[in-house]
């Protein structure tokens, strides 16, 4: 029997952002600060030779894993382990690796790195799930459908204006993420509680050593901010806002997925289904539309995430306490795998959706002729018509018409009844006039592109070094 395999490992998520949450890139990621700890600590006159900053050089990369286990079973601490198992390579440089440091030094150094860079690869996807919606948007902005309050029809609206919805959640998430990434604060270097008392002795009382050596690392490390103050850890709100944000993107692509998933019922819009695909095992000929039921089911695991982070935060006691760590190791890791698995999806879904203009019309004329009333209205009463009057005439036939489609299954024969009514003042000619779709849309079509120009070009522009371009089916250039 095997053992249990992480499904978002297993099956869902990309390769980079697996390694990004790798123990591999982790614990790297720690040698790398002990050595640039080191680096700057020498330059700033501690007693530490370049023979063994080269020592570290070294073995950075040589991690016993066998060692580490060991020791980690023995001392059951796992920035210990690793030291000892350095040390044990790095032999020159045991004497002086963690010097004056403590464990969040690394883990909380090294998981603001992971979450900084694990943004980069959401943000990424996420301009290319906007690119393919832009692209959408513009080749449909034109095209008359259905709109739907409560899931009922409704009045016209386009194709392209309702994906523009979509856009405009998107851009509130892209538009937090930019937020994050700019005031993602580093640890830094603050000691066991916060105080920086080790490196006040280290440094025989110069603060502005310290302040140089948090500086210098923080940059190194790509972070131009630093936690003025810190207690253990750095504040576990961070966390909670950056679950709350891959909460937001859940949220959006799950809605997304919710309008996909009703359109595919209403045979307008479906996404991709393979040659071979089978939709079910006992309904041959089913396409279930599965990868928007897979974007929602993730969505939802994620949105669920956002909570553990919120209580960890709330729940912290004064300078720190470690019940945090085992949460913060499974929750962070696994919202942004599973955020990187939502939207590989959806890119491809963008990528090959396939959209059928003639059912939308279908669907359109079943439900139009009762969208144009208040044109009727309008036209009675210029015709010398009693407004009350004809709107009693229009309800009575509307009732009527609805309960011979839906008790007896007859078509809609609404306009007909409307000609043969002698209170009410109009012809035929008239009627098929008001029978165009696009006279009903409103403004949709200005609406959606002005919305692409001043909002969203604007991002896709400033991100373009993102796009993918040559893998959408839809390559309209930026």
């Amino acid at each position: 029997m095997k053992e249990y395999k992480n499904p978002l490992i297993e099956r869902y998520s990309s390769k980079e952002m697996l390694y990004n949450f790798s123990p591999k890139k982790k614990f790297t990621t720690w040698r790398q600060l002990w050595l640039s700890l080191a680096e700057i600590q020498k330059k700033l006159g501690l007693n530490i030779k370049e023979e063994q900053i080269n020592d570290l050089k070294k073995h950075l990369y040589d991690i016993d894993w066998k060692r580490v286990a060991f020791y980690e079973k023995k001392l059951r601490h796992d920035v210990m382990a690793h030291l000892y198992a350095f040390g044990e390579k790095a032999i020159i440089a045991k004497p002086i690796i963690h010097l004056g440091a403590t464990s969040a030094f690394l883990v909380d150094n090294t998981d603001l790195i992971l979450i900084r860079d694990g943004l980069e690869i959401i943000l990424n996807k996420l301009i290319n799930v906007l690119f393919r919606l832009r692209n959408f948007t513009l080749e449909y902005h034109n095209l008359p459908t259905l709109a739907f309050t409560h899931y009922q029809p409704a009045q016209l609206t386009t194709v392209g204006k309702r994906s523009s919805l979509w856009i405009q959640s998107l851009l509130m998430d892209v538009k937090e993420l930019e937020f994050r990434l700019e005031n993602i604060f580093f640890r830094g270097v603050k000691g066991t509680v916060g105080t920086a008392a080790s490196f006040k002795e280290l440094f025989d009382g110069d603060l502005q050593k310290v302040k140089i050596m948090e500086k210098e690392l923080s940059n190194k490390f790509g972070f131009q901010k630093v936690f003025p103050v810190t207690g253990q850890t750095y504040d576990r709100k961070v966390d909670a806002q950056i679950l709350n944000l891959l909460s937001n993107i859940s949220q959006t692509s799950h809605k997304f997925s919710n309008d996909l998933r009703l359109l595919q019922n209403l045979k307008e819009i479906e996404e991709p289904f393979e040659k071979e695909q089978i939709g079910s095992s006992a309904m041959a000929y089913k396409q279930n539309p599965i990868l928007s039921e897979r974007i929602a089911s993730l969505a939802k695991y994620v949105i669920s995430l956002s909570n553990s982070s919120a209580m960890v935060a709330a729940t912290q006691w004064l300078e720190r306490t470690l019940d945090d760590s085992a949460n913060r190791r499974l929750v962070i890791a696994q919202a942004f795998l599973a955020i990187d698995s939502i939207l590989m999806i959806w890119n491809h879904v963008l990528e090959n959706i396939v959209v059928y203009p003639k059912m939308i019309e279908k669907n359109i004329h079943q439900e139009f002729p009762f969208l144009i009333t208040e044109s009727i209205l309008v036209e009675s009463v210029k015709n010398g018509a009693d407004r009350q009057k004809v709107h009693d005439r229009i309800r009575i036939h509307s009732m009527k018409t609805n309960s011979k489609i839906k008790l007896e299954g007859k078509e809609n024969d609404f306009i007909e009844r409307i000609l043969n009514d002698e209170t009410i003042p109009i012809n035929r000619d008239k009627i098929n006039k008001m029978m165009d779709p696009k006279k009903f849309i409103g403004f949709s079509s200005d609406q959606s592109l002005e919305f692409i120009e001043k909002e969203v070009n604007p991002v896709l522009d400033r991100f373009h070094r993102f796009i993918d371009s040559n893998s959408s089916s839809r390559n309209i250039k930026v």
